[in-house]
């Protein structure tokens, strides 16, 4: 079957700084969403469903059906809009299997007992290699760990959803010092990334701006990506990459959303189960100053 070329959509949400993307095939109106965003004040406790919504409305207004709704990782800066997206579509909510080590290490620190070992609070686990569709369009997973675990990016024809792997040139690279994360792991997951045709469209979940750039902006290439990143452009080398991230990781401090962020996205953004009261309720784990901190600042 010829590939078509995709229809890609991006909804930049600047309260958590998060590119989601609904990626269609119009030649059957079968669409994925890719990271979709749920806001949340931390200080009041209140959801904000304005992003996915409008996600879903921009479906609506193209015809468009959509059957997936897909996560690059469990983030640690927002909070998944994607079972909002599965209420409304009846969507099927996929991530990476190694998911299950991310859970692994996280169901203990929130005493989760709720979540399953086994990844099941999502529908689809997709391993390394595996290929999906999107009505016409094939869709390859790439395990790209480092970020974190479980962080995989979509290949979609000559575009790739790379997730917090890769920012744009002039930012950089995903930070490596959450639980789990390698920065060996992400330079070689990089690279497998900028292996691909020069040509290849990136993705970026994220954009912060770059000090002296006055927009913000989430697509980019192999080719821009090699020529001119500033942490992995060629020639830099594997001691050299690790050496810088784990400098910078050190003087990084939590995403704002941490807490709330991963006991919700290890659920497949769902909430813990409620209270006797009917009310769900999201935990902060207390530590004594000097003991094993969690993480550190944003994504990158």
């Amino acid at each position: 079957m010829t590939e078509n070329a995709p229809l890609i959509r991006a909804f930049f949400d600047e309260t958590t700084h998060t590119v989601s993307y609904l990626v269609a095939d119009l030649a059957t109106r079968r669409a994925a969403v890719i990271d979709p965003v749920l806001d949340y004040d931390a200080g009041s406790g209140e959801v904000d469903t304005r992003p996915v919504e409008a996600i879903l409305r921009a479906a609506e207004a193209d015809g468009l059906v959509i059957e997936h709704a897909l996560e690059t990782h469990a983030h640690a800066d927002h909070l998944s809009g994607a079972p909002f997206i599965k209420m409304h579509t009846g969507a099927r909510i996929g991530i990476g299997e190694h998911i299950r080590d991310v859970q692994r290490i996280f169901r203990p620190v929130f005493n989760a007992t709720d979540v399953k070992a086994d990844g099941g609070d999502f529908d689809c686990l997709f391993r390394d290699g595996e290929r999906f569709r999107i009505g016409g369009l094939e869709v390859e997973v790439l395990h790209v760990p480092g970020h974190t675990p479980a962080d995989i990016a979509y290949k979609i024809g000559d575009a790739v959803f790379v997730g917090d792997s890769l920012f744009m040139p002039d930012y950089g690279t995903a930070r490596a010092d959450f639980p789990g994360g390698d920065a060996h792991q992400l330079y070689r997951s990089i690279h497998r990334l900028l292996a691909l045709p020069l040509e290849t469209r990136l993705f970026m979940c994220h954009d912060y701006k770059a000090p002296g750039r006055d927009h913000y902006a989430w697509e980019t290439t192999v080719a821009e990506q090699r020529a001119g990143n500033k942490h992995v452009h060629d020639g830099v080398t594997e001691d050299e990459f690790v050496a810088m991230r784990e400098a910078r990781d050190a003087t990084l401090a939590a995403p704002a959303l941490l807490l709330p962020s991963i006991q919700v996205n290890i659920r497949a953004g769902r909430f813990p189960p409620a209270e006797s009261n009917g009310v769900c309720y999201l935990l902060i784990p207390v530590k004594s100053k000097g003991g094993p901190t969690m993480a550190s600042d944003r994504a990158d």
